[in-house]
């Protein structure tokens, strides 16, 4: 099944690849997980995304480059029953996540790091150094 995104047609994509987080095979296992918080930030230097991954061991989790996107997935398990306990609510999602980001073009990224701490995943996209235009003087006739 192809899920069409309901705000294709509303504007010119300002946040390219934001309908892409929603699964084309969407289900259950996959719904309360499925949109990961993630926030992009740019900084002089880098532009660094820090994803809300609670739950989640760093072995669930990649990071991947693929040409010039960013792409995030991984798998927070659901606890296994036991027959001797009595569960009375059941609220933590679980299942399948996956973000794709779109960079510009000025990353470095075959520098790309990333690390998982305290259930938040930050990964850093360093920039490519801005070349300072050349001036040259030009000589005046006359």
């Amino acid at each position: 099944m192809v899920r069409r995104c309901p705000f294709a047609d509303l504007w010119v994509d300002p946040f390219d690849g934001f309908c892409s987080i929603v699964p084309a095979s969407w289900d259950s296992n996959t719904a309360g997980f499925a949109n990961a918080r993630v926030d992009w930030k740019e900084t002089p230097v880098a532009h660094v995304f820090k994803a809300d991954l609670p739950g989640v061991k760093k072995e669930e989790v990649k990071v991947e480059v693929e040409g010039n996107v960013l792409i995030v997935s991984g798998e927070r398990t659901k606890e296994k029953e036991d027959k001797k306990e009595k569960w009375h609510r059941m609220e933590r999602s679980s299942g399948k996540f996956v973000r794709r980001f779109q960079l510009p073009e000025n990353t470095k990224m075959e520098d790309v790091k990333a690390g998982l701490e305290n259930g938040v995943l930050t990964v850093t996209v360093p920039k490519v150094e801005a070349k300072k235009p050349e001036v040259k003087a030009i000589e005046i006739s006359g």
